[in-house]
């Protein structure tokens, strides 16, 4: 009997003096609070994303539609062709089946940070880049968002009608003589890639601010996981 105590505190031991090893190591904070600290900084600039999206009339470039390219010059050589009015109405259906695009996408972008695998949360918590969970995020996700939102932008864009209206512009475009560089004949995947780019730009905008500004750490989560990286990168400093 006396064996078998011995045995248990002897266990017992081991179990908290590793707990304590993880604990030192971690600083306090689990890998796991790293992880959900980080996911809760990416879905909280998402939803910032998905606010701008939502009102694409607002004139944010970010969501506003423009040609691939030389953006200005072609579309001063189409107004110069007297196409401003097909130029505005193309111009208008395009950004509003990107806001669309976006807004029924959700889903895919919120599963996207809850299914995402952080095994290195540390380094990319404990970091001078103040867009790393960002620069993960956006290396990770890209392809698989890309496949999953294409459909949906193909679907917004055929049901405004914005494709065939393009058409129109490219087609008349594409005659000008000694024109060097022809514009595509569809834009869907510009468009798909343009607002999944046009949102990790809102996401790395919120992560900077989150890192930088206390005001935006807005639940306890973000408070202690940031409050702890501030604190780390602080003592890294002075060494």
């Amino acid at each position: 009997m006396k064996r078998l105590l011995f045995s248990l505190t002897l266990g017992v031991s081991v179990l908290f003096s590793g707990c304590d090893t993880l604990q030192s190591v971690a600083g306090g904070l689990s890998q796991l609070e790293m992880a959900n600290g980080l996911r809760a900084a990416l879905t909280q600039g998402l939803f910032s994303g998905f606010d701008a999206f939502a009102n694409p009339n607002q004139g944010n470039p970010l969501v506003r539609f423009a040609f691939p390219g030389d953006a200005a010059k072609i579309e001063k050589t189409l107004r110069d062709l007297g196409l401003s009015s097909l130029v505005n109405q193309m111009t208008s259906k395009f950004t509003n089946a990107m806001g669309q695009a976006v807004t029924e996408a959700k889903p895919v972008f919120l599963n996207a940070v809850k299914n995402m695998s952080i095994a290195d949360a540390a380094s990319i918590l404990l970091t001078n880049n103040r867009r790393a969970a960002t620069d993960f995020f956006k290396a990770q996700m890209s392809p698989e968002l890309m496949s999953k939102f294409r459909p949906i932008v193909d679907n917004t864009v055929r049901t405004s009608g914005a494709d065939k209206d393009y058409q129109t512009l490219a087609k008349a475009y594409n005659a000008i003589p000694f024109t060097s560089k022809k514009l595509e004949t569809s834009l869907n995947d510009f468009i798909a890639a343009r607002a999944i780019d046009g949102m990790f730009l809102y996401v790395a905008s919120e992560e900077e601010k989150i890192r930088t500004n206390l005001s935006f750490r807005k639940t306890d989560l973000l408070k202690r996981v940031f409050g702890y990286a501030d604190q780390q990168m602080r003592l890294r400093g002075g060494q």
